[in-house]
């Protein structure tokens, strides 16, 4: 069985479905600027801390998403494709202690005009375990949260479309 915001028969994949009461170019420009991204990144409580943010294809990104107790999470990748405002493509790994990476997800991101704002549809693909979907599907929705309030707007699930 599928549910409306997330795909996980046989593909491990995350699907976030967003309506955002604002115009491509901004959403787009909220992934894709450094100091942007950092007002709303993370779940709820933590700090977004950019150290690379090359939104270019082959470009890299590195940032730490603090915890409110201070644990540090960094992750890091690699941008694919770049197409804006319209698709975001890139990879995504943790830096785990033991100095290895997580294993690596491909996250893809597309933005199309809708009724005056922007429908914006989530997927992480290439998950190892539900777990790990799990937790990036509460981590990612709590993101898309603060993502909302940054610009100003309303988000509407999928039920609310």
């Amino acid at each position: 069985m599928t549910n409306q915001e997330t795909d996980t028969a046989n593909t491990r994949d995350l699907v976030l479905v967003r309506r955002f009461d604002a115009p491509c170019d901004l959403v787009f420009r909220a992934w894709t600027d450094p100091k942007a991204l950092a007002q709303w990144c993370g779940p709820h409580g933590f700090k977004a801390v950019g150290d690379q943010l090359e939104a270019w294809p082959g470009g890299r990104h590195r940032a730490c998403l603090i915890a409110p107790d201070g644990e540090e999470h960094w992750v890091r990748g690699k941008y694919l494709e770049v197409e804006p405002p319209h698709r975001l493509v890139f990879t995504h790994a943790w830096e785990l202690a033991t100095g290895e990476n997580s294993p690596e997800t491909v996250v893809t991101i597309t933005f199309r005009e809708s009724d005056g704002g922007t429908e914006m549809t989530f997927r992480q693909s290439g998950f190892d375990s539900a777990s790990s979907l799990a937790g990036h599907e509460a981590g990612w929705s709590q993101s898309l949260e603060r993502l909302s309030l940054f610009l100003g707007t309303e988000s509407e699930g999928p039920d609310h479309a």
